[in-house]
């Protein structure tokens, strides 16, 4: 089965599982109580050197934007795969240190999400990260999957359904069926993709430049706005002006920052359609019929759900525990006896 897939031909049951997000970090334990849930940052010294491991999760979250060489703010993935070995490292290992066993040669095994659309050479980085951080059996299961079981969909059914699992480094959109993932496709970048194009869109359209915290907070101001539709609205951000290299606050309409949005969410939409014109006939009804479920951290962002309704005629919905739904697919993964 698709939502069997292993990285290392195991099937013992997990001690812990990990939802190696982009912008969050969850660790679960073999009972289901959460270990650990932090932002996915860690900060080094001397990194252009011999970095040495400072910080990581919530604690290196408050030196963003606060920090000068020698530190430095490193970001283990980026669009939902590792792009930084040593920070995967130190984050996995500083993640489970209170739930591996202090024995010197204790052996972990670990489910770990991942996109399902990484390739041989992203899942074998992220269980080589995995090993060298002290998990001696890493498991990799695809996200969307977690997802969509940790929504509530019956995997094992012989009826279609359709996750689009939003997550802040990738959106996959898969149709599953009888345990298995019958079509599915991605967009990289996520919502993580929205916060850079809100950034660029500053950067040369105003020549002011905001960090990624003032980005992440002007997105969700943004959103807020459009979901009340509050178009003709202002929102306020603070940065620096690019010319005078000056600290500043300005104001700037919703309207403007609308179309960096929408072409964010076209994408997706089209992401969504193409998935779905890939769908054999009979599987495509019951889509129809039950409807399309969002899940994923970045599932509320304001009009997703209306433009993929708009651009499919197909009924979708934000699931109740969106945001938890890979950790619960994770919990209900580990629960089950192979």
């Amino acid at each position: 089965m698709f939502f069997h897939a292993s990285s290392t031909g195991r099937h013992a049951r997990a001690d812990i599982a990990i939802d190696f997000g982009t912008a969050r970090t969850t660790v679960l334990m073999a009972s289901g109580d959460v270990a650990f849930d932090e932002p996915s940052l860690t900060c080094f010294r001397g990194f252009d050197a011999v970095p040495a491991f400072v910080a990581a999760g919530a604690e290196a979250e408050r030196y963003v934007g606060r920090v000068a060489k020698p530190l430095k703010i490193v970001a283990p993935l980026r669009e939902g795969v590792i792009s930084d070995m040593d920070a995967a490292r130190e984050l996995l290992r500083y993640a489970t240190r209170e739930v591996r066993p202090r024995r010197r040669f204790g052996r972990t095994r670990a489910l770990i999400g991942a996109p399902a659309d990484a390739t041989p050479a992203e899942k074998r980085s992220l269980a080589a990260a995995a090993m060298d951080a002290g998990i001696s059996h890493p498991e990799i299961v695809p996200e969307p999957l977690l997802a969509a079981a940790g929504a509530g969909i019956e995997l094992e059914a012989p009826r279609g359904a359709m996750v689009v699992d939003c997550g802040a480094g990738v959106v996959e959109a898969v149709v599953v069926s009888l345990g298995g993932a019958c079509a599915s496709g991605s967009v990289r970048g996520g919502g993580a993709g929205l916060t850079r194009a809100l950034i660029d869109h500053l950067r040369i359209r105003h020549h002011f430049r905001i960090g990624f915290a003032s980005a992440e907070r002007l997105k969700l101001d943004v959103s807020r706005r459009l979901a009340a539709d509050e178009i003709e609205a202002q929102v306020s951000v603070s940065g620096l002006e690019s010319a005078r290299g000056l600290p500043r606050t300005i104001e700037l309409p919703v309207a403007e920052l609308a179309h960096v949005w929408e072409r964010d969410l076209a994408a997706i939409t089209e992401m969504v359609r193409e998935v779905l014109g890939r769908t054999p006939p009979e599987l495509s009804q019951d889509v129809l019929e039950e409807g399309l479920l969002l899940t994923g951290g970045a599932a509320e962002t304001a009009l997703l759900a209306r433009r993929i309704e708009e651009g499919t005629g197909v009924p979708t919905r934000v699931a109740d525990n969106a945001r938890g739904a890979v950790a619960e697919g994770l919990r209900m993964r580990m629960g089950e006896r192979v």
